[in-house]
């Protein structure tokens, strides 16, 4: 196949070694004294060498190049410790390049390796076309990100990890106060494109899993469903990284202590994805959390 992949002009590399830390992935080695590509395998064709060489001697191109393969990539990273496994993750994430990024979390999730820490990358929203059905009915949606676009929104400092402290620490429902209803939210973010499944704030929480319309549609969403609990929302039919959001919210029910889901969606049928998206996500986690399901109407009501 027909790829991007770093060349090494051996004219100007003088042997330095400046690049061979900056690619975790292994495809670089110093032999006599000259800096080789000694994998295509293992190159994701980033180029995060570039930068680090001083006389310039590195570039991408496009050429006939065996396809890189993640999973084998980081069965090599994973031997060098969780700080360039860390550092693989956001180089990912960084270039937005999603499908590896998820086969990575995969890896990890698989090999019962701890996901460390990272910023993980956004997932714009891609609308499916008016009248597709809904991803839970029939084959999930998938990420049309090219190997090679990047997203120019990954990375953003708005969507840093952080915890927001709170008084109280019940999860169980409150009359609202009319004008002087608080915030519930004890965490940012809360888009699961955004969420780093290795956060702190996961650990032995009880997790509210709902679909994005709902706290406009019922009025006492804080009172009665956030206080005390994690919020992750999303769109089952609208977002396009489903089988990402399976992998990540698998990699969140594995890797901490999650107490129980309380788990919300709109009454309309393409709602239902996001039932389909937490099962799957369980079987693929291999664990049993207990689940409350309730449905909200159009008009605001609990049903």
């Amino acid at each position: 196949m027909k790829r991007k992949i770093i060349s090494i002009d051996e004219t100007k590399c003088t042997g330095c070694g400046q690049c061979i830390p900056d690619c975790p992935e292994g495809a670089l080695q110093l032999i006599d004294n000259k800096a080789r590509l000694v994998s295509d395998l293992f190159c994701d064709g980033l180029g995060a060498c570039i930068g680090t060489c001083p006389e310039g001697a590195i570039s991408v191109i496009e050429r006939e190049a065996v396809p890189y393969d993640e999973k084998t990539v980081l069965g090599n990273i994973v031997k060098q410790g969780v700080p360039v496994i860390k550092a693989h993750l956001e180089h990912l994430a960084g270039h937005g390049q999603v499908p590896f990024y998820n086969e990575a979390i995969e890896y990890l999730i698989e090999n019962n390796i701890p996901i460390p820490e990272h910023t993980a990358p956004e997932v714009r929203r891609k609308p499916l076309p008016f009248g597709t059905r809904s991803s839970h009915i029939g084959k999930p949606a998938v990420c049309h990100a090219g190997p090679h676009e990047p997203n120019p929104f990954a990375g953003c400092p708005g969507s840093a990890a952080r915890s927001i402290p709170r008084d109280g620490s019940g999860a169980g429902p409150r009359q609202p106060v009319p004008g002087a209803t608080s915030s519930e939210l004890r965490q940012w973010p809360v888009q699961l494109a955004l969420l780093n499944p290795g956060a702190a704030y996961f650990d032995n929480a009880d997790l509210l899993i709902s679909a994005d319309c709902v706290p406009f549609a019922y009025p006492g969403f804080h009172a009665e469903f956030l206080k005390g609990r994690i919020l992750i929302i999303f769109c089952p039919k609208l977002d396009a990284d489903i089988e990402g959001y399976i992998t990540k919210l698998a990699a969140i029910f594995k890797e901490h202590a999650i107490k129980s889901i309380t788990l919300l969606h709109m009454e309309v049928s393409c709602c239902g994805g996001v039932r389909y998206v937490v099962d799957t996500a369980l079987l693929k986690a291999g664990v049993m959390i207990p689940v409350e399901e309730k449905t909200i109407t159009i008009d605001g009501k609990i049903r």
